[in-house]
Formats: structure tokens, sequence, C-alpha cells
């Protein structure tokens, strides 16, 4: 199930309140990896959070497990319903001093997300700046 989220997310100083930033990410997101992976942003006390919903890999195989990730403890977990980032307002339509996990190679990243003016989600993921990469997700609801 490849999110290659590896890299992803941007940071800011927070402005507004975290309702009003947070109605323009909730909700469900494509990825562009593997065919399209779909991610479910929701709040998560003050910051946002996402979960792993569904891909074609999952499709195809509904009980995969993390079983590329770092700690041998959480090898076990389903990648369905998975929490895979996790980011603190920082400004209008930007969040921060997140975090992104990518299934895919087992580690932790971190990252910031950035809502961009035609309403997709750009994402970027860092192992130490300047190693970053970036994905644009687009809204599904």
């Amino acid at each position: 199930m490849s999110f290659a989220l590896g890299p992803m997310l941007l940071a800011l100083l927070a402005a507004s309140p975290p309702q009003e930033q947070e109605a323009g990410v909730t909700g469900l997101w494509r990825t562009p990896v593997d065919g399209g992976g779909l991610v479910r942003i929701s709040r998560c006390g003050a910051d946002i959070c996402g979960t792993v919903v569904d891909s074609p890999r999952l499709r195809a195989n509904p009980d995969q497990r993390d079983v590329r990730n770092r700690e041998a403890t959480r090898r076990d977990r389903r990648l369905r319903g998975l929490r895979i980032l996790r980011a603190s307002p920082a400004g209008p339509g930007r969040w921060g001093d997140g975090w992104v996990y990518n299934p895919e190679d087992g580690r932790t990243y971190r990252g910031s997300i950035e809502r961009l003016a035609d309403g997709r989600l750009r994402l970027r993921g860092c192992v130490v700046a300047p190693l970053c990469r970036t994905q644009v997700w687009t809204r599904v609801d």
C-alpha cells in the first residue's frame, strides 16, 4: 500500500482558530500514489489527524498489516484505519509541527500541510531539510 507520504507537510505560526481551519481540511482525500489511496482527515483534539481508509492494495488484500514498521511490536497493526499523520494549526490554511508515517518504509517524517487556493492539499515531509518530498492530495467528498 504505497502512500509514500514519507515525505510531506509545511509550518507557520498559529493564527486562526482550529475550528475555522479544520473546516477546510477535514474529509476524505485521495493520494497520488499507488492508484490513489484514500485518507480521512479529521479533528483529534486541537490538531488534525489522517487515517488510512482504502487503497487498491487494501481492496486486493483487506487484512494488510504494518509489516515494515521499524518497531517490531507494531508490525501486526492493520493498515486500514491506521493513523498516518498529525499536524497542528499553523495559520490560515496551514498545519505544521506535524508528522507523517509512511507504511511503505516504516518511517515517520516531520511534516506540514497547506491548503492550496484550488482546494487541494500540499503535504510536505522531511527526513531532515533539505531532504523533503511533497505530494498534492485531492478532496474526494
